[in-house]
């Protein structure tokens, strides 16, 4: 699915819209469906999956350790999952992360207690560049070895445990962390038991929870995973809904664009997912939920957003954990809300895709927009939505696709001349972005 580098430009202000989309199939759902099938019994099937570089990159690596993964439609797969312990590869091959960290957390969870690997691993330069110091903490608590030593990112080697003793783990904001974990305790000897102090996204739960001999969720606030190793996964039969990290950036632009309205239609709405809707509602925003169901232990449902004036933004750490992708646009979405608003707990935003603190900032700058990041709190200047047509915003190529779409909707609400770099790192999470955009009537260029 590799495509050459290209740039956008955009030089005209979005006009009103009311109108209806579909938006791209979950990432991490996606992801971890190929995952899980791959140690699963039998054959597994999923279902309107995201056809992005991010779960190409997720199919390239599987095929590498011996899985057979057959497209057989429209956004649908069989996986002919091999059980538990079963992955094998070529000795010093090479596995290729792409830019997904959910990818390489994930994967190296499972190849962690899977017998007999000893594999290179590495990503693209923005992956090469984040740190893997807890993940290699933790998996090496399996037993795990990573070359070379002292070494926190990639590229690596690593040499799985042949004999893992399952460990308790005091899970954070990560949910990639706590899912390496689970991944891991699968082929664990004795249980792995996990304690969440935060509320973190549970789609691996989700997927595991037909496997109730294996998985047992206790509590709420405070939950008590326990993994136990029971030989063998039953096979998936997964139908992914929309993202709704995607659909954040529509709903960002329909909020702010006056005289506009919007419906998306089966988007994933798990309640680790929606912290970023819950906290515009608590604003003002005019954001509705319909047409709520459970399909794979997920509630999905349609949106509909009208245009709002809404009250600053005021984010406590909590908000963090449930709305972490959605950061940098809820940073565009304070700057064009007149007064202050601010972000508590967001620390964890210098190690994505890029330092998204410092990168937003720089953004925002270039529009005469004030903010500060001063002892894990970030406060924005909001300005109000204003005509930015003689002022020029330049994003230079960083590798990151929520700041390369972030950017759009601020240029596309202000009109300023924009130029955004090597956006086809977009297509790592939402390849049908710029098509929907057409549809909603804003104007850009594509420079190659």
């Amino acid at each position: 699915m590799s495509q050459k580098s290209f740039n956008v430009i955009l030089n005209s202000a979005a006009q009103p819209f009311n109108k209806t989309i579909n938006v791209d199939p979950d990432k991490s759902i996606s992801i971890r469906s190929f995952l899980i099938g791959s140690i699963a019994q039998n054959i597994s099937i999923a279902k309107n999956v995201l056809e992005s570089e991010d779960v190409m990159s997720t199919i390239n690596c599987l095929r590498k350790l011996g899985v057979k993964i057959k497209k057989t439609g429209n956004k649908k797969f069989f996986i002919y999952g091999r059980g538990l312990g079963s992955l094998s590869i070529k000795k010093n091959a090479t596995l290729n992360f792409g830019n997904s960290g959910t990818l390489a957390r994930l994967l190296i969870g499972i190849l962690t207690t899977t017998p007999n690997i000893e594999v290179k691993v590495k990503g693209d330069n923005s992956l090469n560049k984040r740190s893997m110091k807890k993940l290699i903490e933790i998996m090496s608590r399996f037993g795990a070895n990573f070359s070379p030593k002292k070494k926190n990112n990639f590229p690596l080697k690593i040499i799985s445990s042949n004999m893992p003793i399952g460990i308790n783990y005091e899970a954070g904001v990560s949910a990639q962390l706590k899912s390496a974990v689970i991944l891991a305790g699968l082929n664990a000897y004795g249980n792995t038991k996990i304690i969440e102090k935060s509320f973190s996204r549970n789609h691996t739960e989700n997927i595991l929870l037909t496997n109730r001999n294996i998985i047992k969720i206790v509590g709420k606030k405070r939950k008590k995973i326990e993994i136990k190793n029971s030989g063998q996964l039953s096979s998936l039969n997964i139908n992914v809904p929309g993202d709704p990290s995607s659909a954040a950036f529509f709903v960002a632009l329909t909020l702010l664009n006056k005289d506009s309205r919007l419906k998306i239609k089966n988007v994933g709405l798990n309640p680790t997912r929606t912290g970023f809707y819950k906290l515009l509602k608590n604003q003002g925003a005019k954001i509705y939920f319909n047409n709520l169901k459970k399909e794979n232990n997920e509630v999905r449902g349609d949106i509909h957003i009208i245009n709002t004036k809404m009250k600053p933004i005021k984010a406590s750490k909590e908000y963090y954990v449930n709305s972490t992708d959605e950061y940098p646009i809820l940073f565009v979405i304070a700057a064009l809300t007149k007064g202050i608003s601010v972000f508590k707990g967001v620390n964890d935003l210098a190690n994505k895709e890029s330092n998204r603190i410092k990168e937003m900032q720089k953004v925002l700058k270039q529009l005469n927009i004030k903010s500060n990041y001063k002892n894990g709190e970030v406060k924005i200047f909001g300005r109000g939505l204003f005509n930015a047509k003689k002022k020029t915003i330049l994003v230079p190529a960083l590798g990151d696709h929520r700041i390369c779409m972030s950017s759009f909707i601020l240029s596309a609400l202000t009109g300023a001349k924009t130029k955004i770099k090597n956006f086809e790192t977009v297509n790592t999470s939402s390849p049908s972005f710029l098509k929907i955009m057409k549809i909603l009537g804003i104007n850009y260029e594509i420079q190659k």
